[in-house]
């Protein structure tokens, strides 16, 4: 049978459309320019605005020398911040605290150092040296979604933004909320999207809080507004909070220029951190209780008081373990594989729970364990925390940490570098 030209014309466009519509579906779950990994998501203390003035022998020996007093400096500041001023610690102990250096601003001569710097130390290690828990203070499991809003587009995760690159590059160890940042890699732009603040479905939104072992979500909007190509631009910060998409608070700042944009966006993230926090202390930042599993049903006890020797309806039930058990997730830190090992096999030797692994694996950072327990939520955390971890969340969602074991410090060392 032969073509005739018509036909055959026809054909092809039908196909390209198909392959077209087909390179959108991929489009929506594919490509380079999404998503951004949070630089920092160990929850390390911080301490900033460090000033140091050296001199040394040489530009590198400056350099090293104003490391060294930088360390101790912000040591002294941490104690203080964490009511434990005047816990000293030699420069050896100081070494194996010190996870970073961020250099915010700095001189460097032929002899002589000058900067501005940033000087982060290990949380658990250093909570440990001082004494303090590591993370008694800290939030429910936060999931952020970070909004932008910019010439009448809405966007979250369908595509990079300034907005989520604000929240990557911030620093969470100083705050009291417990943030859960995704990288908006995967399928993270089908479920996290501008379109999902607007459902109300719990149902719906348990499931994604569970998919990432979250207790609650906060919705960090900004709105910018630009006066004109290259100029002045407006930033306005709003705080929301849970599926109803209440707002906690709001922030206005403002740049000169474009060139300014990601200092604006820094700066909001943290005004907005300060807003949660306050609302924390407040009582007013709290999971919403709609986001819990719905109750079980209650078993019905009959009461066969005639006469009969058969089993009495429900009783049996209520009395003896069901053996199905209730869906609990647990949010785990993964340092390495025998880590994970480590946590399957202990959480498996709790009475009770009839499977636990490992559903969502992120070595160096945080894992999600799928566990089946026979019995009570409360239960379970009781059970491991008498297993030496530190429990925080609610219902069938946990964040379960080391807790921190007390040391005491290493004796000065000789080799100590003034300025």
């Amino acid at each position: 049978m032969r073509l005739r030209l018509p036909s055959l014309m026809y054909g092809l466009t039908a196909l390209v459309a198909v392959g077209a519509g087909g390179g959108a579906v991929l489009a929506q779950i594919e490509g380079q320019d999404r998503g951004v990994a949070p630089v920092d998501s160990g929850g390390a203390y911080e301490v900033t605005g460090v000033t140091v003035d050296v001199s040394g022998s040489t530009a590198e020996a400056a350099r090293l020398g104003g490391w060294r007093i930088a360390q101790r400096k912000a040591w002294a500041m941490l104690a203080q911040r964490l009511g434990r001023g005047g816990v000293g610690a030699s420069d050896g102990l100081l070494d194996s605290l010190v996870s970073g250096i961020v250099v915010e601003n700095e001189g460097i001569g032929p002899t002589r150092y000058v900067a501005r710097l940033g000087v982060l130390f290990d949380r658990v290690r250093a909570a440990s040296v001082l004494g303090v828990s590591a993370y008694a203070d800290r939030s429910p499991p936060m999931l952020v979604m970070p909004l932008q809003i910019s010439g009448g587009s809405a966007q979250m995760f369908e595509s990079r933004t300034s907005w989520q690159l604000a929240w990557a590059r911030f620093r969470t160890g100083n705050s009291s909320i417990d943030y859960i940042r995704p990288s908006g890699t995967g399928m993270d732009p089908l479920l996290l999207n501008a379109g999902q603040i607007g459902r109300r479905s719990r149902g719906w939104w348990r499931a994604i809080l569970d998919q990432y072992g979250a207790s609650d979500i906060l919705i960090p909007v900004v709105r910018l507004y630009r006066q004109w190509p290259g100029g002045p631009v407006i930033g306005v910060f709003e705080a929301r909070h849970g599926p109803d998409n209440v707002l906690l608070g709001t922030v206005t700042l403002r740049v000169g220029s474009t060139d300014a944009l990601p200092q604006l966006l820094d700066t909001g993230v943290a005004r907005l951190d300060g807003l949660y926090q306050r609302a924390l202390a407040g009582g007013t930042l709290h999971p919403d209780s709609t986001l819990a599993p719905p109750p079980k049903p209650e078993v019905a006890i009959t009461d066969d008081s005639m006469g009969g020797d058969g089993p009495v309806a429900g009783v049996d039930s209520a009395i003896a373990p069901s053996g199905a058990g209730i869906s609990v997730t647990l949010q785990y830190d993964a340092p390495s594989a025998s880590a994970v090992a480590n946590a399957e096999s202990l959480v498996r030797g709790i009475p009770g729970v009839v499977r636990a692994a490992t559903t969502s694996l992120a070595l160096g950072g945080v894992s999600l364990m799928g566990v089946t327990y026979d019995g009570d939520p409360e239960q379970l955390r009781r059970a491991l925390e008498q297993r030496g971890y530190q429990v925080s969340g609610s219902g069938t969602t946990l964040r379960i940490r080391r807790a921190p074991q007390v040391q005491a410090p290493a004796p000065p060392s000789d080799n100590v570098i003034t300025g």
